[in-house]
C-alpha cells in the first residue's frame, strides 16, 4: 500500500464511517479496485484509521463530552450490549466479517428498510435519550456486527423506533461510536498489528509487549499517521452533512444508495471478481 492508496482509503473511511450506508462495503470496493484487498497491512489500516474518525466526534461535540456524568452514564448502558454480544460471538462476528456476499444481501436489505424508514417512525420527535432508550439503542446497534448493516443505520433506527428525534437519534449514534468503535479498533490493534493475545497484555507481559512493537516497520507508522489524519478531517465534514441533510431530507436516497452499492458487489461477485474484507 502505498500513500495515494491510504489516503483514498480514509476518505473512504471518512465520508462512510458515520453514514447509515455501510463503511465495510464501501472499504471492500475501494481495495479490491485498488488493488491491495488481500495485502495484510489493508485489514489492519482499515481498522486503525477508525480512531481517527472516532477523534472526529470528540472535537465536534467536546461540549457533550465535557457534561455530566449521566451522559457517559447512558453511553455506559448502550455500549454493554456491543460488549457482552461482540466477546462472545467474536469467532462468529470474525467469519462473517470475510463474507462479501452477506455484506452485499445486508447492503440491500437495510436499503430497503431506510426507503420507509422516515413513514414508519415521522412522529418521532423526542429530543432526550432516556436511559432505557440508550440501552435499547445498544441492542440495535449489535445488529450490526453483520457486516453490510451499518452501525449507524442500526442504532439511529433503533432511537427512531423508541420515539427519539432524526437528529437526536444521529447524534447519539455518533456518541456511542466513541466507545463502540474504540474498543473493536484497540483490540484488532492488539491482535492483528501488534500480534498480541489479550492475555500478554492482562499479564503485562512486557518482553513480549516490547518485541511487538518492533512488528511495526517506519512505513507502516507513516501510513497509519496520514490515514487517520485524512479520516479525522472527512469525518468531521461529513458528520455535519449528515445532520444537515437528514433534518431536511430523510433516509431515503440513502437507501437508494445502499441498494445500487449492494447490486454492485452482487454483479462483481456474480462475474467472479475476488473480492475479500
Amino acid at each position: 500500500m502505498n500513500e495515494w492508496q491510504a489516503i483514498i482509503l480514509a476518505i473512504v473511511e471518512g465520508l462512510t464511517e458515520f453514514l447509515p450506508v455501510s463503511s465495510t462495503g464501501h472499504m471492500i470496493i475501494a481495495s479490491a479496485l485498488m488493488g491491495i484487498n488481500e495485502l495484510p497491512i489493508t485489514k489492519i489500516f482499515t481498522v486503525c484509521i477508525q480512531f481517527g474518525a472516532i477523534l472526529s466526534v470528540v472535537v465536534l461535540y467536546w461540549k457533550r463530552f465535557i457534561a455530566t456524568f449521566d451522559f457517559y452514564k447512558k453511553l455506559l448502558l448502550a455500549f454493554i450490549p456491543a460488549m457482552v454480544i461482540g466477546f462472545a460471538l467474536m469467532d462468529i462476528i470474525d467469519a462473517m466479517l470475510e463474507s462479501v456476499l452477506v455484506t452485499a444481501m445486508m447492503l440491500v436489505a437495510g436499503g430497503v428498510v431506510l426507503l420507509f424508514v422516515d413513514k414508519w417512525f415521522r412522529n418521532s420527535e423526542r429530543e432526550e435519550v432516556t436511559y432505557k432508550n440508550a440501552f435499547m439503542i445498544g441492542l440495535f446497534q449489535c445488529i450490526a456486527m453483520i457486516p453490510g448493516v451499518s452501525r449507524s443505520a442500526a442504532s439511529i433506527i433503533g432511537g427512531l423506533s423508541l420515539g427519539v428525534s432524526r437528529k437526536a437519534a444521529a447524534e447519539f449514534s455518533f456518541f456511542l461510536a466513541v466507545p463502540t468503535m474504540l474498543a473493536a479498533a484497540t483490540y484488532k490493534l492488539i491482535t492483528d498489528l501488534l500480534q498480541l493475545e489479550l492475555s500478554d497484555i492482562l499479564k503485562f507481559d512486557l518482553p513480549k509487549i516490547q518485541a511487538s512493537f518492533s512488528l511495526i516497520t517506519a512505513n507502516d507508522l507513516k501510513l497509519l499517521l496520514i490515514g487517520n489524519f485524512v479520516a479525522f478531517i472527512v469525518a468531521m465534514i461529513a458528520i455535519r452533512f449528515f445532520i444537515n441533510f437528514l433534518t431536511k431530507y430523510g433516509f431515503k436516497m440513502f437507501g437508494y444508495y445502499r441498494i445500487a452499492l449492494g447490486v454492485a458487489l452482487l454483479a462483481l461477485l456474480a462475474m467472479g471478481v475476488d473480492l475479500k474484507v
